[in-house]
C-alpha cells in the first residue's frame, strides 16, 4: 500500500472517531436534560441547593440541613395600638433598658450583641440601631449608666459584670469599648437582675438564691444582703437611687436603703420598709419614676399599688392604695410587671400576653394576646410614659399607652373643675385637648 493511501485511511479513521464521540456526547446531553425536566432542578444540583460530592451523606451537609430546619420563624403580630417592632437581633432578646435621658433603648440577646436604638425613630418606617459585640459570650441583662456614657451587662457564660464605654464619633455614631477587666465572680447562683443607682454611687446584682450584692463602680463588694426569702425572683434599684428592693418566695417585698456619707463614702445598708399584704409569693414589683409609688403582683392572683412616700425611720409603713385581680398570676408561668412613670398605668405580662390596668380605678383597659413567639422576658415603659416596650423573641414591640392618655384626660378634667384663674384653665384645656386628639388618632377615645 502506498504512503498516500495509508494517510487517507488514517484521516478517515480519525474523522469517524470524532463523529462517534460527538454522537455519544449528544445522547448523554439528552439524558441529562430529561433528568432535569423530571426532577425540576439541574442534575448537577441536589435538593438542598448544594452540588453533590462523593459522600452524599457528609457530616457538613447534614449539619447544614439540621441548622436550616431548626431555625425559628419570626413571630408575626399586628394590633391597632402597635407603634413599632424593632427587628435587628438574630437571637432571642432577654433584657432591655431605656436611658435616663430618654434618647436610647438598649437590648441584649443570645446572638452575642447589644443593640442601642434611637427612640426618636420609634414612629418612623426604619429603626436605626448601633451594635456592640460581646466576644466569646452573650449578655443576659443590660443597664445604662446614669450619664448615658456607658452600660453594664451580665455575661451568661462568664457569670460576671462587664462595663462598656460609649464614645461618640464625629459622624454622630458611637464606639463601644469593653473595659480591660470584668468584675470578680462572687455569686454562687444564677444572677437574675442588675441595676445602677442614678447617683452613680453603686451597682446592684441579685442572684436566684437569697443574695443581693452592692458594688462600687470599680468592682469592689461594698455589702452583701441576705434577703431571707427562700429564693429571689426579682430585684431592683429605685429610680431615686436610695433604695434596693427584692421579692421571692415569701409574700412580701423587702426594701433597704443604701447609705452614704456627706463625702460620698459608703456607710451601710439598712432595712427601710416592707410591702405586706399578699398571701402568696410575689412574682415582681416596680417603682414609679419618683419612687413614691410601688406596685407588686403575687401568686395569690392580685396586684397592689402602694404609697411608699413614708417616714420609715419613724416606723411608718407604706399605705395600700389599690388592689386588683389578675388571675393569670396564680398559675405556674412567671409574671412580669411595669409601672408607668406617673404610676397611673400598670402593665402585667403572663406567658406571651400583656394586660394594662388603670391604677386609680383598678380596671383592665387593654389586652394584647400572643405578642411574642416566646414568653415575655421583659416589660418597660419609656421615661415619657408614651410607650410600653416588651421583648420575648427576636423583636421588641412598642405599644401606644392609651390607658395613660385616658388617665391624663380624667386628671385634666378634674383639675379644670377646680381651676380658679383663666391662665390655669387655658393651660389645662390645652393639655386635655392634646390628650383627646392623641386618643382619637389611635381610635381609642371613649365616648
Amino acid at each position: 500500500m502506498e504512503l498516500s493511501q495509508m494517510l487517507e485511511l488514517m484521516g478517515l479513521s480519525v474523522l469517524l472517531g470524532l463523529l462517534a464521540l460527538m454522537a455519544t456526547a449528544a445522547v448523554a446531553r439528552g439524558w441529562l436534560r430529561a433528568g432535569e425536566e423530571r426532577s425540576g432542578r439541574p442534575a448537577c444540583q441536589k435538593a438542598n441547593g448544594f452540588p453533590p460530592d462523593k459522600s452524599s451523606g457528609s457530616k457538613k451537609q447534614k449539619q447544614y440541613q439540621r441548622i436550616r430546619k431548626e431555625k425559628p420563624q419570626q413571630h408575626n403580630f399586628t394590633h391597632r395600638l402597635l407603634a413599632a417592632a424593632l427587628k435587628s437581633h438574630s437571637g432571642n432578646i432577654s433584657c432591655m433598658d431605656f436611658s435616663s435621658n430618654g434618647k436610647y433603648l438598649a437590648t441584649c440577646a443570645d446572638d452575642r450583641t447589644i443593640r442601642i436604638w434611637s427612640t426618636k425613630d420609634f414612629l418612623q418606617r426604619e429603626h436605626r440601631s448601633m451594635r456592640a459585640n460581646v466576644e466569646l459570650d452573650h449578655a443576659t441583662l443590660v443597664r445604662f449608666s446614669p450619664d448615658c456614657r456607658a452600660f453594664i451587662v451580665w455575661l451568661a457564660n462568664g457569670d460576671t459584670l462587664r462595663v462598656f464605654k460609649m464614645t461618640k464619633r464625629e459622624d454622630g455614631g458611637y464606639t463601644f469599648t469593653a473595659t480591660p477587666e470584668d468584675f470578680p465572680k462572687k455569686h454562687k447562683a444564677p444572677v437574675i437582675d442588675i441595676g445602677i443607682a442614678n447617683t452613680g454611687k453603686f451597682i446592684m446584682t441579685a442572684s436566684s438564691d437569697t443574695t443581693v450584692l452592692i458594688w462600687s463602680l470599680k468592682g469592689q463588694v461594698l455589702s452583701t444582703i441576705n434577703t431571707n426569702q427562700m429564693n429571689n425572683t426579682h430585684a431592683a434599684v429605685s429610680p431615686c437611687g436610695r433604695f434596693v428592693a427584692s421579692c421571692g418566695f415569701t409574700p412580701d417585698v423587702k426594701v433597704w436603703e443604701v447609705c452614704f456619707g456627706k463625702k460620698g463614702e459608703f456607710q451601710e445598708v439598712v432595712r427601710a420598709f416592707e410591702l405586706k399584704g399578699h398571701s402568696a409569693a410575689v412574682h415582681s414589683f416596680a417603682f414609679s419614676n419618683d419612687s413614691r409609688r410601688m406596685a407588686s403582683v403575687s401568686k395569690d392572683g392580685t396586684w397592689k399599688l402602694w404609697d411608699t412616700d413614708v417616714e420609715y425611720k419613724k416606723k411608718q409603713d407604706p399605705y395600700l392604695l389599690k388592689t386588683g385581680r389578675f388571675e393569670e398570676a396564680a398559675g405556674a408561668a412567671p409574671c412580669r410587671l411595669a409601672l408607668s412613670p406617673n404610676a397611673q398605668v400598670l402593665a402585667l405580662a403572663s406567658g406571651s400576653s400583656i394586660h394594662l390596668y388603670n391604677t386609680r380605678r383598678g380596671e383592665k383597659e387593654e389586652c394584647f394576646e400572643r405578642v411574642h413567639g416566646e414568653c415575655i422576658a421583659n416589660l418597660s415603659f419609656d421615661i415619657t410614659g408614651r410607650f410600653l416596650a416588651s421583648c420575648g423573641d427576636r423583636a421588641v414591640r412598642l405599644f401606644h399607652n392609651t390607658p395613660g392618655h385616658r388617665a391624663m384626660v380624667e386628671e385634666m378634667q378634674g383639675h379644670l373643675k377646680r381651676a380658679s384663674n383663666e391662665s390655669t384653665r387655658q393651660r389645662l384645656q390645652q393639655q386635655l385637648t392634646q390628650a383627646q386628639e392623641t386618643l382619637k388618632s389611635l381610635g381609642a377615645l371613649k365616648k
